[in-house]
């Protein structure tokens, strides 16, 4: 159910470009909502659970600190797709691989903390889900810019829809991983942290107060809380 749900997050966004073609306002206030609702599940869920579970907080820390600076590496190749856009020319010659190589490698890692037959990870599962449509959606745009067929954005789309699922089906085969599942959740916390704070110190242009994207991060932040 878990890798069923993560596939179709990008299969949403990538229906959503081909066939509601959204303004930059709802992508924005989407990123916004998706950027407060992990910052929320990673506050309230993932750090409190990750901490009480470790006997070593201090190799938990060192972690969390690990997987900023991992997602900051990424990023140097992704050229900011995670949290909403891409830098990078328009070249249909040469196909952005180290973009894909970098997404697939954060949609892998986003798949290690999930079991499947884990209920009480339904935040997590959830956080993801919305975290994944707008990086498809930027993603399909950004392709569709370069006019490659539909065929072959499907492929790379499904490809990387695939990621995150291998990352939790090798997370239920791997007694090493189960037995690490705090340390590599403390790293994916440190992931989650460099995306959602730089979404949501992005959704702000000029430093200029939006209510609707205030709305959008309040949203996130109260849906969180309620799932406690």
């Amino acid at each position: 159910m878990s890798s069923i749900l993560l596939i179709l997050s990008v299969l949403v966004g990538a229906f959503i470009v081909l066939f509601i073609q959204p303004t930059k306002q709802f992508i924005s206030l989407l990123l916004a909502f998706s950027g407060s609702y992990l910052l929320s599940v990673t506050v309230l869920h993932l750090l409190p659970e990750v901490y009480l579970d470790s006997n070593t907080p201090k190799t938990i820390g060192i972690l969390i600190l690990f997987g900023i600076l991992l997602q900051s590496i990424l990023e140097s190749f992704s050229k900011g797709a995670e949290h909403g856009h891409i830098h990078l020319p328009l070249n249909k010659k040469n196909f952005p691989k180290l973009l894909f190589i970098s997404l697939s490698i954060h949609a892998f890692t986003e798949g290690l903390p999930i079991h499947e037959h884990s209920g009480h990870q339904s935040n997590l599962l959830w956080a993801i889900f919305i975290h994944k449509i707008p990086i498809a959606i930027i993603l399909t745009t950004f392709l569709l810019k370069l006019k490659y067929s539909k065929k072959t954005i499907l492929f790379f789309l499904i490809f990387f829809s695939l990621m995150s699922p291998l990352g939790i089906l090798i997370s239920e085969h791997s007694k090493l991983i189960h037995k690490l599942h705090s340390e590599i959740t403390a790293f994916t916390i440190g992931i989650f942290f460099h995306i959602s704070t730089i979404i949501l110190f992005e959704s702000s242009e000029n430093h200029k107060f939006n209510i609707q994207k205030f709305t959008a991060i309040i949203f996130g932040i109260l849906l969180t809380i309620l799932t406690l």
